[in-house]
C-alpha cells in the first residue's frame, strides 16, 4: 500500500482522508490498517509520533459506515491524548459521513457530555475514570460496542487504570474487535493481550525501546543548584519552541514564574489545571504565543505539536520508558529535533536504566564525578588513631591513664572507709533501715465541719 486510495474502504472516507491531507501512510499504518479492516484483533507497537492514531481510526469509521447499529470505544490514558484522538476522528468524520461522537474526559462539565450521549453518539473517546463515571450514572450504554481501541496501554497500566479498564470490559459484548496499541511492550501488556485479545496479529514498526534516529541526544552534567542558570543559557542559545520536562507540579509553576520574571514567554501544564486551561495553554504553544512550555509527564504522551524543536529534561523521569516518550515530542513526522538532559550525581541509577532500555548491549561508562566520601576519610583517621593507641599502650613511659585510675580507686576506698566509721551516717550502717510507724496516733473516726450560721 503506497497511498490511502488503494484501501478497500468507503468512497466518502477516501474523500475525507484526502481532504485532511493524509497522503503517504506510515509503516505502522501500512501494516495494521489491512488487518483492522478484516476484523482481526491487533497488538501493535511503534515509536511515538509514527501515526498510530490514524492506524485505528480509518478501520473504525469504515466499520461504523457499513454497520449503522454498531458503536466504537477508544480509551486513552490522558485528557490531552483523548482530545487529540478526537481531533483526528473529527477530521475524518465529515458531514457526509455524519457519525455522532462524544468526548468523555475529566475537567469538563457533565451536562455537555450528557447532551452528546443523548444524541446517540456512536464514537466514544475518553479516559477510564470519566467513562466509569458515566457507566455508574447509567448515562453510557456499551452493549452495542463492536470496535474497542486501547491506546497507549502501557501508560494506562503505569497510571493504575487496570481495575477501571477491566470494569469497562465487563460492559462490552464478548464478540467485538480489539485493537491494543502501545509505544512499549512490558510483560503486563502481554498478560492483558492473552486475556482479552483473540489470536491478535502482532504488528511492530521500528524499535519499541529506542528513540527516533533523527533526534540528537545530548547530556549536561551539573549540580542541582546550578540547573536553572544553565537552563537560561540553553534557552538563549537555542532557536524555536522548547518543551521543558520537570518532575513535580510545584516545580513547573516555580520555574515558569522565574522565567516570566526573567522576560521569557512561558507557560506551565500539569495535572492540577482545568481542562479549559490546558487547552488554552496547548493552543497558545501550538500557535507560537508561548515559546517555552514547562510540563510534567502529563505532556510526555498525546501532545502532537509539530513545531517543537527542542526538548530539555530538567529532571529525569521516574520511569525509564517515559524518557523515550518525552524526547519523542520532538522530531515528529520525519523532522529533526534535539533532546538535552541535565544529569546530577543523584540521577546515576536512573540514567543507567534509561541507557539499558535504549540499548541493552551497551557498556555503561562512569561519566559521573565521584563525590567526596567523608566516611572513607573518617575510617582512615580511625585506623591511624588505633595504630597510635597500640604504640602508646606498649610504651612504658606513658603511665598516665593507669596511674590516674589507680589514684582514683585509692581515694574512693579511703572515702568509703571513713564514711563507714562515722556514727552520724545511719543509712550506710543500717541497710534495712525503715521508718517507725506511729501506733498511738489519735485521730477522730468521724469528722465533719460545723455549719456556720450567718447572723442576720
Amino acid at each position: 500500500m503506497q497511498n490511502f486510495n488503494e484501501l478497500q474502504i468507503d468512497n466518502k472516507l477516501k474523500k475525507s482522508i484526502s481532504a485532511a491531507n493524509f497522503k503517504i501512510p506510515t509503516a505502522i499504518q501500512i501494516k495494521s490498517i489491512p488487518f483492522g479492516l478484516s476484523g482481526k484483533d491487533i497488538l501493535g507497537t511503534a515509536q511515538t509520533g509514527t501515526g498510530k492514531t490514524l492506524a485505528f481510526t480509518i478501520p473504525m469509521i469504515n466499520k461504523l459506515i457499513l454497520n449503522k447499529s454498531s458503536m466504537a470505544l477508544i480509551v486513552c490514558p490522558t485528557r490531552e491524548l483523548a482530545s487529540q484522538v478526537m481531533q483526528i476522528v473529527l477530521k475524518l468524520n465529515v458531514r457526509e459521513i455524519g457519525i455522532g461522537s462524544a468526548l468523555l474526559i475529566g475537567g469538563e462539565g457533565m451536562q455537555k457530555q450528557l447532551r452528546k450521549l443523548n444524541k446517540r453518539a456512536r464514537i466514544i473517546v475518553g479516559t477510564p475514570g470519566r467513562i466509569n463515571d458515566h457507566l455508574k450514572r447509567k448515562s453510557l450504554n456499551l452493549s452495542r460496542v463492536t470496535y474497542l481501541v486501547l491506546d497507549e496501554t502501557d501508560r494506562m497500566l503505569d497510571m493504575g487504570f487496570t481495575p477501571q479498564i477491566e470494569l469497562i470490559l465487563k460492559f462490552i459484548p464478548k464478540n467485538h474487535q480489539t485493537l491494543l496499541f502501545s509505544a512499549t511492550l512490558p510483560n503486563n501488556i502481554l498478560k492483558i493481550s492473552n486475556k482479552y485479545l483473540n489470536k491478535p496479529e502482532r504488528i511492530s514498526a521500528g524499535s519499541i525501546s529506542s528513540p527516533i534516529e533523527k533526534i540528537k541526544q545530548e547530556t549536561f552534567q551539573i549540580t542541582q543548584d546550578k540547573k536553572y542558570h544553565e537552563l537560561i543559557n540553553q534557552l538563549l542559545e537555542r532557536n524555536g519552541s522548547i518543551l521543558v520536562f520537570v518532575k513535580t507540579k510545584h516545580g513547573t509553576d516555580k520555574i515558569v514564574k522565574r522565567l516570566k520574571y526573567d522576560g521569557h514567554s512561558a507557560e506551565a501544564i500539569h495535572g492540577n489545571l482545568r481542562q479549559s486551561k490546558r487547552e488554552r495553554v496547548i493552543s497558545g504553544f501550538r500557535n507560537g504565543k508561548y515559546r517555552i512550555l514547562v510540563a510534567t509527564d502529563v505532556a510526555s504522551r498525546g501532545l502532537d505539536i509539530p513545531l517543537i524543536q527542542h526538548v530539555i529534561n530538567y529532571d529525569l523521569p521516574q520511569v525509564p520508558e517515559d524518557y523515550i516518550h518525552r524526547i519523542g515530542r520532538t522530531g515528529r513526522a520525519g523532522k529533526e529535533g534535539t533532546a538535552l538532559t541535565f544529569l546530577t550525581n543523584h540521577d546515576k541509577s536512573m540514567w543507567r536504566s534509561i541507557q539499558k532500555l535504549i540499548n541493552p548491549n551497551i557498556k555503561l561508562e562512569e561519566n559521573f564525578k565521584k563525590p567526596s566520601n567523608k566516611r572513607n576519610r573518617n575510617l582512615k583517621f580511625r585506623k591511624k588513631f588505633r595504630k597510635f593507641d597500640k604504640i602508646d599502650s606498649n610504651n612504658n613511659k606513658n603511665k598516665f591513664s593507669k596511674n590516674k585510675k589507680f589514684k582514683f580507686k585509692k581515694k574512693f576506698r579511703k572515702f568509703k572507709s571513713d564514711n563507714s566509721n562515722s556514727k552520724e551516717n545511719h543509712f550506710s550502717k543500717n541497710k534495712k533501715f525503715r521508718f517507725k510507724k506511729f501506733k498511738n496516733r489519735k485521730r477522730p473516726k468521724n469528722f465533719s465541719f460545723k455549719k456556720h450560721k450567718r447572723k442576720r
